[in-house]
C-alpha cells in the first residue's frame, strides 16, 4: 500500500519474505474458520440440544488455536521452501505482491519441483477442508428437509446461505489462481485472478455476513426510502 502511494515498485528481499509469510498465514487462516463455521452450522441445525456442549468456550478456543497454528506452520514451511531457492533469472516479479508462482519464475532450474510440492500440499489441505464442508452441508440439508415448518426451513437455509457464498467465492478464485493451465496464463490475467482471490473474498465476507443483521437491513431500507424521496 505504501509503495502504491509513493509510486514505488521496489521491495526488499526480507520484505518480500515477510509479505509472503503473512499472506500465506492469512490465506490459510481464512479457510480454516470457514471449515469450522460449517461445523458450527451443522451442530446448530442437526444437534441443537448439544450446541452448548460441543461448541462451548473451551472448544472455540481450541479450534481458534488450531486454525492459527495450522496457518502459521503452513506459511512458515512454504516460505522457507520458496526462499531457499537461489535466483538465477533476475529479481523482477510481474505481480503487485510477492506471490509463490511469480517468485518461482526467476529461480534456478528444477524450481518446478518446488511448485509441484507447493500445489500438492496446498491441494491436500484444501481438499480435506472442502470434503469436510461438503459432508457437513449434506447432513445439514438432510436435516433441513425434515423440518416440518416452512418458516424453520427458511431460517435454516438463510443461516447457511452467507457461509456458502463466501466458501464458493474463495475456493473458486483460489483454484483459478493456482490450477489454471499455463497455456492461458498472461500477466494481465494473473493480476486479475490474484486480485480476485486475495482481495475480493475478504472484502465481501463482512458484507455478506452482515446482510442478516437486522440493524443493517433497517439502515438499507431507510437509505432506499431516502433515495426514492430525493428522486421525487
Amino acid at each position: 500500500m505504501a509503495n502504491s502511494l509513493w509510486d514505488n515498485t521496489d521491495i526488499s528481499y526480507k520484505g518480500c519474505d515477510a509479505q509472503l509469510l503473512i499472506f500465506l498465514f492469512f490465506i490459510t487462516d481464512e479457510f480454516c474458520p470457514l471449515t469450522i463455521m460449517s461445523y458450527d452450522r451443522y451442530v446448530a441445525i442437526c444437534k441443537p440440544l448439544h450446541y452448548g456442549t460441543l461448541l462451548g468456550s473451551r472448544a472455540c478456543v481450541h479450534m481458534a488455536a488450531a486454525s492459527w497454528g495450522t496457518g502459521f506452520l503452513t506459511a512458515l514451511l512454504h516460505t522457507a521452501n520458496i526462499f531457499s531457492l537461489p535466483l538465477c533469472q533476475g529479481n523482477a516479479l510481474d505481480q503487485f505482491f510477492c506471490e509463490i508462482p511469480h517468485i518461482l519464475k526467476p529461480s534456478c532450474s528444477h524450481s518446478y519441483l518446488r511448485e509441484i510440492w507447493v500445489v500438492v500440499i496446498g491441494s491436500c489441505f484444501g481438499f480435506g477442508c472442502f470434503v469436510f464442508i461438503v459432508v457437513t452441508y449434506v447432513e445439514i440439508f438432510r436435516a433441513v428437509v425434515r423440518i416440518p415448518s416452512e418458516q424453520g426451513r427458511h431460517k435454516a437455509f438463510f443461516t447457511c446461505l452467507p457461509h456458502l457464498a463466501v466458501v464458493s467465492l474463495f475456493i473458486s478464485t483460489v483454484m483459478l489462481a493456482y490450477l489454471k493451465p499455463s497455456s492461458i496464463s498472461s500477466p494481465s490475467l494473473d493480476l486479475v485472478v490474484s486480485f480476485l482471490y486475495s482481495v475480493v473474498p475478504p472484502a465481501l465476507s463482512p458484507l455478506i455476513y452482515s446482510m442478516r443483521n437486522q440493524e443493517l437491513n433497517n439502515v438499507l431500507k431507510k437509505l432506499d426510502v431516502w433515495m426514492i424521496f430525493q428522486k421525487d
